[in-house]
C-alpha cells in the first residue's frame, strides 16, 4: 500500500474511532486495529495522538473547504452562497457521521492545543459563512447592523446542533434538504435589509 493511501486509512480509522469512544478514551492500538496495520505503523506517520486528531481536523476539514469553496465559485449572489454553505455542510455532515461527532464533541471537550487548532484551520471554515455576509452587506442585500463573525458562529453552532441529532436519534425525520431551507429561510429574513 502506498504511504499517502495508508495515511489516509489511518486517517478515517481514526475518525471513527475518537467519534465512538471520545479522543481521550481511544488509544493508539485501537487505531491501529480499525486501520488494520500494526500499532508501531501508526508512528511512522504520526507522533501521537494529538498528532493524529489535528491531522483529521486538516485533512477532512480541508476537503470541505476546498468543496465548498468550489461551489462557491460558481455563484455571484450572497442569499445563494448562504444557501449552498448551508445545504453542502448539512449533507457532508449527514453522510460523514464520524467527522460530525468528531467535530461536535471534541471542539468542545479536547485541551488547549486543539482549541488552538481551532483558530487557524477550522476558523478558515467558519471564517467562509463571515466572507459571503460579508458581501451580502457590500452590495446592499444583508442588514449592515450585522457582525459577520457572531453570525458565522451563531450559522454554524446552528448546523452544527442539527447535524448531531441525526446521529443521537434514529428517529429524526428530517432530511438535510428540510433542515437546509428551514434554516436558510431563518437566516436569510434575519438578515435582509427591511423592505419599508
Amino acid at each position: 500500500m502506498k504511504s499517502t493511501d495508508k495515511h489516509r486509512k489511518i486517517i478515517r480509522a481514526a475518525t471513527k474511532v475518537f467519534a465512538k469512544k471520545g479522543f481521550f478514551n481511544a488509544r493508539i492500538s485501537d487505531i491501529a486495529k480499525e486501520a488494520k496495520v500494526a500499532d508501531g505503523t501508526i508512528y511512522l506517520y504520526f507522533n501521537n495522538k494529538f498528532d493524529i486528531l489535528l491531522s483529521v481536523f486538516e485533512q477532512e476539514i480541508g476537503k470541505l473547504i476546498e468543496h465548498v469553496n468550489l461551489l462557491l465559485a460558481k455563484e455571484t449572489s450572497a442569499r445563494i452562497k448562504l444557501e449552498i454553505f448551508i445545504a453542502n455542510h448539512l449533507e457532508e455532515m449527514k453522510k460523514n457521521r464520524y467527522l460530525s461527532e468528531v467535530i461536535h464533541i471534541e471542539l468542545r471537550q479536547t485541551t488547549k492545543i486543539i482549541r488552538e487548532y481551532r483558530k487557524n484551520t477550522f476558523n478558515e471554515y467558519l471564517k467562509i459563512i463571515a466572507t459571503i455576509i460579508e458581501e451580502g452587506q457590500a452590495d446592499g442585500t444583508f442588514r449592515p447592523d450585522i457582525k459577520p463573525d457572531i453570525a458565522q458562529q451563531v450559522v454554524f453552532g446552528a448546523l452544527d446542533e442539527i447535524s448531531i441529532c441525526w446521529h443521537t436519534d434514529s428517529n429524526c425525520p428530517y432530511t438535510p434538504a428540510d433542515v437546509s431551507a428551514q434554516l436558510t429561510g431563518l437566516f436569510q429574513s434575519g438578515l435582509l435589509v427591511p423592505s419599508n
